[in-house]
């Protein structure tokens, strides 16, 4: 799959996939950013993309992100195919929660993303479901 990217500055590189058997690649901050403590911030991430219109963009923390304090803070991100203007910079919300400001410096690799393909639902509605009841949540294995 061909996927049209545009970075807002070249001065960064493209996103890559680090290894040969790496699932997603890593996105960069664009500028500088200092998030206080217990606090949201939004770092740029540098790229615009155009993606099929039956895929969609998932995004989620690099694996030592917490080792700065931080979390992306809705947990992860989607980007959906019409998310695609010239300046649709995609962005992470990241939560710091330390007791101290956290800076990212403009270029760190910060959250991962790849690119999905989806398949559109239908949702039938019914007033029951002819399945055995599992329990509640976290019930798998308990008796």
């Amino acid at each position: 799959m061909t996927i049209k990217i545009k970075r807002f500055d070249k001065s960064l590189p493209l996103p890559e996939y680090k290894t040969s058997g790496a699932a997603a690649f890593d996105l960069h901050a664009r500028e500088k950013l200092v998030i206080k403590a217990r606090s949201v911030g939004y770092a740029k991430l540098n790229i615009a993309l155009e993606i099929p219109e039956h895929c969609f963009v998932l995004m989620s923390a690099r694996s030592s992100l917490h080792k700065k304090g931080l979390m992306m803070a809705n947990g992860i991100g989607i980007g959906d195919a019409d998310y695609c203007g010239d300046q649709d910079e995609y962005q992470a919300a990241l939560f710091n929660f330390s007791e101290q400001e956290v800076t990212i410096e403009k270029g760190e690799r910060i959250v991962q993303a790849i690119i999905l393909e989806r398949e559109k639902i239908i949702l039938q509605e019914v007033d029951l479901l002819e399945n055995k009841n599992r329990g509640g949540f976290g019930s798998t294995g308990q008796k």
